[in-house]
């Protein structure tokens, strides 16, 4: 096997700032929009109706097209698809701020999806094969790790900061300078391995059925969350998702070059982190919308205030990822980090649904924020090496792209999801209290707090199963314990190494 191993690149670690600097683009790009998005709405005349199509055009675009996007990585090579990725997100970037009307701001949040989709897989799957020796590995994904559970928390300061006093428009230009930055940085240091291109013909019906079954699902439960879970529409976007879903499945087992190789999901560890990402995404992206709701509606925070409660959880977060996952997970078994950590963020929403009306942060939301960053950056960074551990370096961009696919699906079922048993506890409430109430406001209040409360103990037992899934699922340690899953129909000198070279 000696004859196989190469000299790693002494430019990697350079090569990580300018990957950790564009994934945190494209990770708060999902939530820096949603603060600045009621001042855009008045500033452009977007109907109420259109409103909600500035998250849904990114959100379709990006999920629809990841696996698309992890394929033409594999094909093109993930330098270059990481270099154009960028390049197309700065622009898409700078249309949508200079957007004059809704469906210049509209196309620019789909162009941003497209390029994110090509961009993020890319990214993923260029730290997978550029840092190959354990403990190496375990620093580098602990910082991205770090990026991806925390950029969503810096969206909603930035989005705050820009939108409280510059101008909503910036929550778009400031991604240029991301952009132009990390591509140069690209452009000058990162050099992938010749051997981890998959130059197989593309597989266009796979292509076709993927991205219509993913866009399917995504949009259902945008729609579930407007039209309701019986409507027509919903029910006919879930049953189309299934069967495309389904077909493609059935095309990926009989083509020669199928765009999702079944062996990077019947490997039983890549398959237990995706579903556990997928159910922790739910989980987190329903607390980030309520507790930002509660704050400002409730509370009364302006948007800086609000972005700036959600600091200690980043450090939390950062900590748990660089502090507690790097330096364990060379030595415990990814099960044993991924599991109490999501556990622990669990306590940490438990502790949110004591929120009333005049809940102290300090004393309730301060310490259940810090628990679940700190949870949730443990937990992360296991997963994010193991979702690319033991793979074919062929595979490596439709593995990464599956562990943002699950994220995507994931957040879109969530704010569904919990938005729609919030809003259902939140109207049982008021009706059943109305009779009784001096103060129509404080009582509308009060329905709100209680409707939050309930849709975080949902929450609370989607987090717990998350663990669990980790915890039966995982078990190969991405620091040195497994090489590669039998499952994948590969040797151990095909498969990404694990060891030093």
């Amino acid at each position: 096997m000696s004859d196989l191993r190469t000299e790693a690149d002494p430019r990697r670690w350079k090569a990580l700032i300018f990957i950790a600097l564009a994934q945190l683009m494209v990770v708060l790009d999902a939530t820096i929009v949603n603060i600045a998005l009621p001042s855009a709405q008045s500033d452009l005349g977007i109907s109420d109706g259109n409103r909600q199509w500035v998250i849904t055009a990114y959100a379709l675009a990006f999920g629809g097209l990841l696996l698309f996007g992890g394929r033409i990585s594999d094909l093109w090579g993930r330098k270059r698809a990481f270099v154009v990725g960028l390049i197309g997100f700065a622009a898409a970037s700078a249309l949508g701020g200079a957007a004059v009307n809704t469906a210049m701001l509209l196309g620019a949040r789909a162009l941003q999806g497209v390029f994110g989709a090509l961009l993020a897989p890319a990214a993923l799957s260029l730290l997978a094969v550029l840092f190959t020796e354990a403990k190496e590995r375990a620093k580098a994904f602990g910082v991205f790790g770090a990026i991806a559970g925390a950029g969503g928390g810096v969206g909603l300061i930035l989005g705050g900061l820009f939108t409280e006093y510059l101008n909503w428009r910036w929550t778009f230009f400031v991604n240029i300078p991301f952009a132009v930055v990390a591509a140069a940085g690209a452009i000058s240091v990162i050099r992938e391995p010749a051997e981890g291109r998959n130059p197989s013909k593309l597989d266009i019906p796979g292509v076709i059925l993927a991205t219509l079954g993913l866009v399917s699902l995504v949009y259902g439960f945008t729609r579930a969350e407007s039209d309701g879970w019986s409507a027509g529409v919903t029910i006919g976007l879930f049953v189309a998702a299934a069967v495309l879903l389904g077909a493609f499945l059935l095309v990926e087992r009989s083509v020669k070059a199928p765009l999702m190789p079944l062996r990077v999901l019947t490997d039983r560890n890549r398959g237990g982190v995706y579903i556990s990402l997928g159910l922790a995404a739910i989980a987190m992206f329903g607390l980030f919308l309520f507790l930002t709701y509660y704050l400002q509606v409730v509370r009364g925070y302006s948007p800086v205030k609000t972005g700036l409660s959600f600091l200690p959880m980043i450090a939390m977060m950062i900590t748990g990822s660089t502090q507690i996952g790097t330096r364990l997970m060379t030595r415990v078994p990814a099960r044993w980090l991924m599991a109490p950590g999501f556990l622990l963020a669990a306590a940490g929403m438990v502790l949110l649904t004591q929120i009333d009306l005049d809940t102290s942060y300090a004393a309730v939301i301060l310490p259940g924020l810090m628990m679940m960053g700190l949870g949730m950056g443990t937990a992360f960074m296991p997963a994010m090496s193991l979702a690319t551990h033991g793979v074919q370096p062929r595979d490596a961009g439709v593995a990464s792209a599956m562990v943002n696919t699950s994220q995507q699906v994931g957040g879109a079922i969530g704010t569904a999801l919990l938005n729609t048993i919030a809003a259902s506890a939140t109207t049982d409430y008021f009706k059943s209290h109305m009779a009784g109430a001096a103060n129509p406001k404080i009582l509308t209040f009060q329905s709100m707090v209680h409707g939050y409360s309930t849709a975080v103990w949902w929450a609370v037992g989607i987090l717990s199963l998350s663990a669990l899934v980790a915890l039966v699922f995982v078990n190969a340690n991405p620091g040195g314990g497994r090489a590669a899953s039998s499952t994948d129909g590969e040797t151990a000198e095909d498969a990404i190494p694990v060891m030093a070279h």
